[in-house]
């Protein structure tokens, strides 16, 4: 019964889902359609600091304490863009920890290189300092985060019944880490892993959805044609300046693995990442599908010993059944994985080899800062704090690394993420 409840679910998945490795819904749980971020402050978000770094903070410097702790709050705009903001606007480089979304309130953490920092505000963002570090902080010191996130003109509000289902939600990447509507980053990813990098190239420029605006599917169109390089740079909005500097590196001559240097070291990373991401959703789909446990560890299987409600210890192999406190996890395709007897290891096999791609073919000597060993990822959300008001403000704590979306699409299932705002 409960695979025929699945394979029902399956045929509502919407298509976008799919398409970013999605392929089913796990929970019973009928959905309650409605819409998220209406306007920014309907989506709400607060990094949550580890214990190590936030007991730990000194209002002065000295010797001990010389790391700047930064509190960067932004709306309206993507951490990316809000880097770029502060530099422009205060003068002052930060390094944040996590990429948040840009239609929503944001407060996550930042440090500056050195000790030179302007607090203010830009256009959309504020910059404060909270104190002083012993250590440089990093993304090990963000323990999760925690949402407030109100659902506007659900079919309903009783939501108690999902509740008895939150556990059993697999921790998918959600459509953001693919470019939302273009849906684009993983299939740049693929050519690159492939070593078609001009492929790559035409990909990220040329690209479109059904979701694009007419005058991005028309601009996309004239990219096609390099005779059209001079003239487009010329008029392509401020939105697209990745594509502005890809088309420049090409005008100049430049060959296709230098244009895609010419796009920043850390969104360039996103394309393999958000691949590993699409392979990681299609075998956590095809896991489920098949009626294999995500919530608990089986014999072989490589899993997290849970250190408190959101953070994820020591990883290590699972041989008995008298730890309940560890979560299964599954191993990012990379250079550095191996097929093992685990269940888990050899679906992710199987998927590799229908991606026509080896463990091997992630370590890219043509551009070697793109290279990725592996790391592993659980298969629970592991949703913490869950509570819900009678108008749909819905509060949770999830770990770093995991999608608050996931969580909606569970409750929510609706029909066109794009338009209800995933």
């Amino acid at each position: 019964m409960y695979l025929a409840n699945q394979q029902i679910m399956n045929s509502t998945v919407p298509l976008i889902d799919r398409m970013a490795g999605i392929g089913l819904y796990a929970t019973k749980f009928e959905g309650i359609r409605g819409s998220i971020k209406e306007k920014n402050e309907d989506f709400k978000v607060l990094e949550l600091l580890t214990e190590s770094i936030s007991k730990d903070i000194s209002k002065i410097p000295d010797k001990s304490y010389r790391f700047p702790l930064l509190l960067l709050n932004k709306r309206g705009l993507d951490s990316n863009h809000a880097i770029m903001e502060i530099l422009n606007q205060l003068g002052t480089r930060i390094r944040v920890l996590g990429i948040k979304d840009a239609k929503a309130v944001t407060t996550q953490y930042a440090t500056c290189e050195g000790s030179k920092y302007e607090e203010g505000a830009t256009s959309h963002t504020s910059l404060s300092l909270v104190g002083f570090t012993r250590h440089s902080i990093r993304k090990s010191h963000i323990m999760g985060n925690q949402f407030e996130i109100s659902i506007t003109n659900p079919n309903r509000n009783d939501i108690s019944e999902f509740i008895t289902e939150i556990r059993n939600i697999p921790n998918y990447y959600g459509l953001q880490r693919f470019g939302s509507e273009r849906l684009v980053t993983h299939l740049v990813g693929r050519e690159i892993i492939k070593r078609n990098f001009k492929r790559a190239v035409e990909i990220f420029l040329c690209h479109t959805t059904e979701y694009d605006t007419q005058f991005s599917k028309e601009i996309r169109e004239k990219f096609k044609d390099p005779k059209n390089y001079g003239k487009v740079i010329k008029t392509i909005p401020r939105g697209m300046d990745l594509e502005r500097n890809i088309l420049r590196s090409l005008a100049n001559g430049r060959d296709y693995i230098a244009a895609l240097r010419s796009v920043p070291i850390n969104i360039r990373r996103l394309f393999v990442h958000a691949y590993q991401a699409f392979i990681f959703n299609k075998c956590l789909s095809n896991m489920i599908r098949d009626g294999e446990s995500i919530t608990a560890c089986i014999k072989n299987d490589f899993c997290f010993k849970l250190e408190n409600q959101l953070t994820l210890g020591k990883l290590m192999k699972y041989l008995n059944d008298d730890n309940t406190e560890m979560v299964p996890a599954m191993h990012l395709p990379g250079y550095s994985f191996k097929s093992t007897d685990g269940r888990i290891e050899r679906k992710l096999s199987h998927i590799l080899k229908e991606e026509n791609i080896s463990p091997k073919d992630f370590y890219i000597k043509e551009m070697q800062e793109l290279s990725v060993e592996g790391g592993f990822r659980q298969l629970p959300l592991l949703v913490n704090d869950f509570s819900y008001s009678d108008d749909l403000l819905v509060k949770f704590k999830i770990p770093v690394g995991s999608y608050a979306t996931i969580l909606l699409r569970e409750l929510m299932k609706p029909n066109d993420p794009i338009r209800s705002g995933f």
